[in-house]
């Protein structure tokens, strides 16, 4: 995701791919570090696109797997492989560093697809969270809740929103200091801040909800030792997904957008740092579809169909994934 960067200092920036001369043109040289890096951050890309396919192709082929949470994974799924095939690549041929010099139509189209699909990964995962909720907390009127109609809205809004803040940062010229301050300011917020504070608060619910409704089965059964190490299973299992989901969530995106606020405020940061962040932030985006698919079993069986190209066979749409 782009932001602004102050450029006092640049020309002491060291950067593997690119020499800055004093007319502060950008001439390619690549180093032996610079084939190596576009070599690993392109396998980055191919997993991305790759992992994210399985997803898409999953849940669109097998109707077992068409469901609402799905359909919001598949969703999720599509912002992310977008991210695999657009934005990687794109963040590779002109680096933040090119771009702090070039303020052309290129830098504004990337800049776009950055914000855009970014924003619509985060807005997505808030929404699977909410439908995590409801599913744990209030199972009796899950159903009616999280309908189609609900889920249709809610991947509107995930798709919509990021979409109106990406276009505008380009119809808006956002030339004046301070009108993109405050963009910045409020993008940061409504982009990252208020989905994490949301997502953080849903599934801290989640898990105390769970625990005790483990502790209420334990309580109420007869079977105490059996059921003793089912409920800790359980709640062991939980523990670890909810661990997993927003662990990883917050150590690829929050390094960034704390070093962003610090820009900020005046504090230097190495523009190399602030590359390296948006690498780990982005890599968001490659590994969700291993949360959010390889975790369940069904979604185990469906890849291994897919990748064995057992489905080019014949007609599996109704088979039964365990």
């Amino acid at each position: 995701m782009d932001i602004s960067i102050n450029r006092t200092n640049v020309l002491t920036e060291i950067h593997p791919c690119y020499k800055i001369d004093v007319s502060y043109v950008l001439t390619s040289n690549p180093s032996a570090i610079c084939v190596l890096f576009h070599i690993f951050l392109g396998s980055l890309s191919a997993i991305t696109v790759c992992g994210n396919m399985l997803v898409i192709i999953s849940i669109t082929y097998f109707k077992q797997l068409h469901t609402s949470t799905n359909y919001l994974i598949l969703s999720l799924a599509v912002a992310d492989l977008l991210v695999g095939l657009l934005v990687f690549p794109l963040t590779m041929e002109f680096s933040r560093t090119s771009c702090l010099y070039y303020e052309d139509l290129f830098c504004k189209v990337r800049s776009t697809f950055d914000v855009l699909l970014c924003i619509s990964s985060i807005l997505n995962l808030c929404c699977i969270s909410l439908d995590r909720y409801y599913a744990v907390c209030q199972p009796l009127t899950y159903r009616a809740k999280i309908n189609n109609h609900v889920v249709v809205i809610m991947i509107l809004v995930s798709w919509g929103a990021p979409a109106v803040i990406g276009i505008s940062f380009i119809l808006l010229g956002i030339n004046q200091e301070k009108c993109a301050l405050m963009a910045n300011i409020f993008g940061l917020i409504f982009s990252f801040y208020l989905p994490a504070i949301v997502m953080l608060f849903i599934y801290l619910k989640i898990f105390l909800v769970a625990q005790r409704q483990a502790r209420s089965i334990q309580n109420t059964t007869r079977q105490r030792t059996k059921c003793g190490a089912t409920v800790s299973k359980m709640e062991r299992k939980a523990t670890k997904t909810l661990a997993i989901v927003m662990g990883t969530f917050f150590l690829s995106w929050l390094p960034f957008f704390l070093t962003t606020v610090l820009s900020f405020s005046h504090v230097y940061v190495p523009l190399s740092l602030f590359e390296l962040l948006n690498w780990l932030a982005l890599s968001n985006s490659m590994l969700n579809p291993f949360i959010y698919g390889l975790f369940y079993s069904w979604f185990r069986s469906a890849f291994r169909m897919i990748i064995s190209g057992k489905i080019i066979q014949g007609d599996f749409t109704n088979s039964k994934l365990l």
